[in-house]
């Protein structure tokens, strides 16, 4: 099972020093692939440009969007920076999309919350036809760059119900599954609906499978795992915080190489962790994790 790192994007106070340093970290370790998610309120930085300079400084690992909120966007203009991002990482970029739960982003700018999930049907086919040079405007030029990959990147779904999921096999190359705490069935579970969903929409090929969950290694670890997962999904109300927060442990190696084992366990491919602090030793302990499996 491949190996992916999440960087710390939720982290306040992180300078253009502290990312290059995260680049090349993961870039010189045993990983696959790096990521970041989207978010529009917070302290976050923008996805697209963090992972353009990702792109920019690292040689070798996979450049995975997690997650992509297309419809908050316009999908012509999401095609343009997508086939961009796939030039400058020299065809190392890989796609992940999904709906969010998180309406005031979709309020902050402009968007309609309501309608997103028929609305990324619609847009996950727009990025196709524009990465093959359909013009967008009949009668205009095609919209530029040409993707580096023939086709334009591979794109996940992020969907985690039976409906989203069997909307995404229609048009997806994988599936990213999600548990907090890397819980073996709970992967399983979305992976076997997938697997599905994918046979019922007559796909030729299995999904590409994706699993995640957070972890910290830093000192007093599971504090920190506590107070990030709380302060994430307060938007949820205190009872869900706090029972999330609650539900998660891995922070210490044997939690992490468990969770690990779960999700290959559960049928992965990848597993992309997501640390809660910022520290280096976040990726330096998980090396050692990693070698020890």
């Amino acid at each position: 099972m491949k190996i992916g790192l999440c960087l710390p994007y939720m982290k306040r106070g992180m300078t253009r020093e502290d990312y290059h340093r995260w680049f090349r970290h993961i870039d010189e370790g045993p990983f696959h692939s790096l990521s970041c998610g989207e978010r529009i309120l917070g302290s976050t930085f923008d996805m697209r440009i963090l992972l353009a300079s990702a792109a920019a400084i690292t040689e070798r690992v996979e450049i995975n969007t997690t997650l992509y909120v297309l419809p908050m966007h316009n999908a012509v203009r999401a095609a343009k920076e997508i086939a961009s991002l796939d030039v400058l990482s020299g065809g190392r970029l890989t796609v992940t999309v999904g709906y969010g739960g998180r309406e005031q982003d979709y309020e902050a700018v402009g968007a309609t919350y309501a309608g997103r999930h028929a609305r990324m049907d619609e847009q996950v086919a727009t990025l196709r036809s524009v990465w093959a040079q359909e013009p967008p405007v009949e009668g205009c030029d095609p919209v530029g760059p040409e993707p580096l990959q023939p086709g334009g990147p591979r794109i996940y779904t992020g969907a985690m119900g039976p409906k989203g999921i069997a909307r995404g096999a229609r048009w997806a190359d994988g599936i990213y599954a999600w548990s907090g705490n890397g819980e073996r069935e709970e992967i399983a579970n979305t992976l076997v609906m997938a697997d599905a969903a994918w046979e019922q929409a007559g796909r030729e090929t299995a999904p590409y499978k994706m699993g995640g969950f957070w972890y910290c290694l830093d000192d007093d670890g599971q504090q920190k795992l506590y107070d990030y997962c709380y302060n994430y999904l307060l938007i949820a109300g205190e009872d869900v915080a706090t029972w999330m927060a609650n539900s998660v442990h891995r922070s210490n190696p044997d939690a992490v190489k468990e969770a690990l084992d779960n999700l290959e366990a559960a049928g992965c491919d990848e597993a992309m962790l997501s640390p809660v602090t910022a520290e280096l030793h976040e990726i330096d302990r998980l090396v050692d994790v990693i070698e020890s499996r």
